[in-house]
């Protein structure tokens, strides 16, 4: 089957994505896939093309896997470090990309604690009526679209390695456990995953998870979106279950008495996962608090866990991102 066109220049949110676009971003991934498997790693995709990573808020994965798969592609990249850039002197955020677009930027990757930034950043690049595309790599509680995408790309590949597309998911349970109210990497699998046919079983305390969530998300397919307070319901009969990190640093609240009162109802355990089908698989998207959301005996469990082939599928993914937003696909 003809991989459609691209037409996106941005990717700020998977809200509208449809179908055949997931599809183009998981054929797109797996070329990038076999290339990361050859001994030269490196294509010149991209040559010549200057890609700049705008972190205003700390990272390890999603900062790295967007370097590495900028190099990959043969692009340039450049780096900025809110901590020591000129924004500690009072330089507004849109003069700094606007400062990396006078040094010949084509793509700018950014993330940002608050919502809304990369979209006010690309605003601003059409409104200036430049060729750059942005790409969202987390903001606030918004989303975070690469993120959900290696995901649902690692997913996909478990079912079929050799041909990961959307139609694997019709029929499938997805189980998200965990911190899903202060969760962007939560509100884009919703998307992903409801849009290419899953089932998605939400479980969290009522504090985490109050009811009002689902209505605010207004999920175009609310039959494939479940919510559950007590956790052995959703993880009955699921395919794969998805735990989410307690985002402390975003609770403006104490909405939990205690983490071992969460781990006690909530953490995922190898007795709990008997609730779930006998090859169910284990994903997170990282940095996890062991003990707390995942036992380390489930989570070092290489049958169980796809934690590290998330982090592997990432690079892919991210290359396949920059290079169907590169615009270039002779």
């Amino acid at each position: 089957m003809a991989t459609p066109p691209w037409t996106r220049r941005h990717i700020l949110s998977l809200e509208d994505f449809s179908v055949p676009e997931y599809d183009t971003v998981l054929r797109t991934a797996a070329s990038f896939r076999e290339v990361l498997s050859r001994r030269t790693k490196k294509v010149p995709t991209l040559q010549g093309r200057v890609v700049t990573n705008l972190f205003f808020e700390p990272s390890t994965r999603t900062r790295s896997s967007f370097e590495l798969a900028a190099k990959r592609l043969s692009a340039d990249t450049l780096n900025f470090a809110a901590g020591t850039s000129s924004l500690t002197k009072g330089e507004t955020i849109l003069d700094t990309a606007k400062t990396y677009l006078a040094m010949g930027t084509d793509m700018m990757v950014i993330r940002h604690s608050q919502a809304g930034v990369p979209q006010a950043i690309a605003r601003e690049m059409e409104r200036l009526g430049t060729h750059v595309g942005v790409l969202n790599a987390g903001d606030g509680l918004h989303e975070h679209p690469s993120q959900a995408l290696l995901d649902l790309f690692t997913i996909c590949s478990q079912l079929d390695c050799d041909n990961p597309r959307t139609e694997l998911l019709q029929g499938k349970k997805v189980a998200i456990v965990g911190d899903i109210l202060h969760s962007r990497v939560a509100r884009s699998n919703i998307w992903s995953l409801t849009t290419s046919g899953a089932q998605v079983h939400l479980a969290a305390p009522p504090t985490l998870l109050p009811q009002r969530f689902i209505e605010a998300m207004g999920v175009y397919h609310p039959d494939r979106l479940h919510l559950h307070w007590h956790l052995d319901e959703a993880l009955e009969g699921a395919d794969f279950v998805m735990t989410l990190r307690l985002q402390r640093e975003r609770m403006t609240a104490h909405l939990l008495p205690s983490l071992r009162e969460y781990q006690q109802f909530f953490g995922i355990t190898r007795d709990r996962l008997k609730h779930c089908q006998p090859e169910v698989k284990l994903l997170h998207p990282g940095p996890t608090n062991r003990g707390v959301e995942l036992s380390s005996d489930v989570m070092d469990d290489p049958e169980l866990s796809l934690i590290q082939a998330q982090v592997t599928s990432g690079v892919a993914v991210r290359m396949a991102l920059l290079y169907l937003m590169g615009g270039r696909h002779d």
